[in-house]
Parts: structure tokens; C-alpha cells; sequence
């Protein structure tokens, strides 16, 4: 009885470690398929004349702009209307933090232009931050009212804040754009394989390490325990609340990093434009329509989808820069009066009819296209390993 007392239990065995997931044939493609995309913008610079790389830049622009809004409206499920808003506070956060100190009429205070960039956008998410009392209390398309009111405010503060702004009748440009001492403009002579890089190559290259980075951080939010918080709050506020979600930091959190990206974009803008300008009317850069556009761009795209917004800006910022080259041999450019056949006409006409097909036969949008391409061809990968 002693022995059989003093005997000890047998030890359980080691588990195993879990193997790896193996990444499928799919996976690679994919992968392979996003670095051909960066080489070929990488490249283009090369090839591509100043007028293309100007339309390429403001694609760009309305990609990290509907990257931030779908993360907002696709994954947390918050309407907002107030994107055009942002984008005018961005760009004058940008241009003031990095105006010059000694003009009397405007406002400087001679930053560095990366700090006055940074600034801009942690300016942008603390004004998102404060709008989150209303973003916690209302939902749908109340909200997007709410926010809407934004647009407005914005208007009467680029015309009223003119030793900001500049002012509707003249702006003010932005301070050159340097890192680390590289200037974005014509100064200096700088080649690559014989081409040489002059302001419009610069800041295409600029964007396009903007547009990388946002696209990479907003991915890892996605897919991260944030993007979890958001789909919970956005699908089911009590229950995300039971499963110990913070609703109010959800909902705080998203318009935070919304408007942050819409900061980013308004400083792309004021780059871009090489001019703030606030507008005269609710229709304009910073106007209504523009808060439209982007609400396109994710519709079309695909709610939620970061890869979406991508495919939603070159589709709606692209097309009318796009035509717009063309307007002259397709006959567009000649109309008169009222019934003039414009690219942004017909761009409007492009993407409303798109954003209705959408809307009718795939709620998903692109991305949803693309989803079921994709398992199409992993079931097909599947069934020939099965044989």
C-alpha cells in the first residue's frame, strides 16, 4: 500500500508544437502581384511624362483619403460625411506649421516640413478625437448628418481664418517640402538610369511612400486586435460591449485614425495643388462633392476593403485627370454654356452609374469581386491536391 501510495503519476507526454500554416500557391501570387505593382510605380517615373505623373499623384491622394474613411465607415460602421473637412484642416495645419515666421499678414511658425506634416496629422486626429462625443451617441445616417455640418464649418473657417488660409481670393502656398535636407522641387541635379528628377518625380515618389505606409498600417489595424474591436462595435454594439469592447474607445479610436488619414491627405492636397485655397462655396477642394467622392471611392471599392479604396481612387480621382488629357481629341473640351461635356461631368456620370451597379448587384463592391475570384481559384488549387 505504501509503494502504490508513494508512486507518483505517470507523466503526460510533450505536445507536439502546432505545425505552421503553409502558405498556398494563392498567398504567393498575391504577394507577387503587390511587388510588380510597386515595382511598375517605382518605374514609371522613368517613362511617363510630367501630365501623367500629376494624375498619378492625385490618385494617390484620394487613396490614403478612402483608405481612412473606409476604416471608418467599413470597419467600425461610422458614416461620416466630414472627410473634405479634415482634408481643409490638414492642409492648413500643414502650410501654418510650415509657413515662414516674418510675413505680418499670415501666420508661420517656420517648422520643419516633415514635423509640420507630423503636427498636421496628430492636429487632424485630435479634432476627430473631440467630434467622438456625437460619434458615440448617434449611428447611421443621423451621424452622417452630424458630421456633414463639419463641411460647413470648414467653409466659414477658410473664409473668416484668412491669416490662416490666405483667404478665398488668393490662398497661400505651401512651404517647399524637404527631408533631411532633399529638396521636393527642381533644386539640384539629380538622375536616375539618364532621366532626370526634377520636382514632378520627387513628389510622385513622396506619395507614393505615403500611400505605402498607409496602406501597410492600416492592413496591420485590420487585421489586428483594433480591426476586431471595430467589426465587433460596428456588427453588434452590445455584444461587443459583453465581450469587453470598449464601445466609446471603438468609435473614439476609428475617427481618430479616419481623420488622421484625411489629414494626411489634405497636406497631399496642398502639395499637390502647391496652393491652399479655401473654397468660396460648399462645392469646391474642400466642398460637399468632395466628401461625396470618397464616400464613392469605398462604395465602389468595397466597404472595409483597404485594397478596395485603392481600386475606388483610381477609379473616381483618376478618371476625370485621365480624361481630362484626352478631353481635346475626344471633342469634350469644345461645349459651351451649361450643357458642356466636361471630364468631371463625365467622370461623375462614370462613378454614379458604377456606385448604382454596385449598390444593385454586388453590395460588396470590387473587393467582393475579387474575394470570389480568388476562392474560386483556391477551391480549383484545392481539388487538383485532392486528386
Amino acid at each position: 500500500m505504501s509503494d502504490i501510495a508513494t508512486k507518483t503519476p505517470p507523466e503526460a507526454p510533450e505536445r507536439a508544437p502546432s505545425p505552421k500554416p503553409r502558405r498556398d500557391a494563392l498567398w504567393w501570387v498575391r504577394k507577387a502581384l503587390w511587388l510588380a505593382v510597386l515595382l511598375l510605380a517605382l518605374a514609371l517615373p522613368l517613362y511617363l511624362e510630367a501630365e501623367w505623373l500629376k494624375a498619378g499623384q492625385y490618385m494617390m491622394v484620394g487613396a490614403v483619403g478612402a483608405i481612412g474613411l473606409t476604416l471608418l465607415t467599413g470597419q467600425a460602421g461610422q458614416l461620416s460625411l466630414a472627410h473634405a473637412f479634415f482634408l481643409l484642416a490638414g492642409g492648413t495645419a500643414y502650410t501654418v506649421l510650415a509657413g515662414p515666421t516674418g510675413d505680418p499678414e499670415l501666420v508661420g511658425f517656420g517648422l520643419d516640413p516633415l514635423l509640420a506634416l507630423l503636427g498636421a496629422i496628430a492636429i487632424c486626429a485630435l479634432l476627430g478625437l473631440a467630434f467622438a462625443p456625437v460619434a458615440g451617441r448617434l449611428r447611421g445616417i443621423y451621424l452622417g448628418v452630424a458630421s456633414l455640418a463639419l463641411v460647413f464649418l470648414g467653409l466659414y473657417f477658410g473664409q473668416a481664418a484668412e491669416n490662416l488660409t490666405g483667404g478665398t481670393s488668393t490662398g497661400r502656398p505651401p512651404a517647399e517640402f524637404s527631408l533631411f535636407g532633399f529638396p521636393f522641387s527642381n533644386e539640384g541635379d539629380l538622375e536616375i538610369l539618364g532621366v532626370p528628377i526634377r520636382a514632378t518625380e520627387r513628389v510622385w515618389y513622396l506619395f507614393l511612400a505615403l500611400t505605402v505606409i498607409a496602406f501597410l498600417l492600416a492592413r496591420g489595424a485590420v487585421g489586428g486586435r483594433v480591426g476586431r474591436a471595430w467589426r465587433a462595435v460596428r456588427d453588434n454594439e452590445p455584444s461587443a460591449a459583453v465581450m469587453g469592447v470598449s464601445v466609446w474607445r471603438a468609435k473614439a479610436g476609428a475617427f481618430a485614425v479616419s481623420s488622421a488619414y484625411a489629414g494626411l491627405a489634405g497636406v497631399m492636397t496642398v502639395l499637390w495643388f502647391d496652393l491652399l485655397k479655401p473654397d468660396e462655396s460648399e462645392f469646391g477642394t474642400y466642398g460637399i462633392n468632395v466628401s461625396i467622392a470618397y464616400l464613392a471611392m469605398i462604395i465602389i471599392g468595397g466597404l472595409g476593403s483597404v485594397p478596395g479604396a485603392l481600386v475606388g481612387a483610381l477609379l473616381v480621382n483618376g478618371l476625370p485627370q485621365v480624361l481630362a488629357l484626352y478631353s481635346t481629341e475626344l471633342g469634350w473640351s469644345t461645349g459651351t454654356g451649361e450643357h458642356a461635356f466636361t471630364p468631371i461631368l463625365i467622370s461623375s456620370f462614370v462613378y454614379g452609374a458604377a456606385i448604382i451597379l454596385v449598390v444593385l448587384f454586388e453590395p460588396g463592391g470590387l473587393a467582393a469581386i475579387g474575394r470570389r475570384i480568388a476562392g474560386r481559384l483556391s477551391g480549383k488549387q484545392r481539388e487538383r491536391k485532392g486528386t
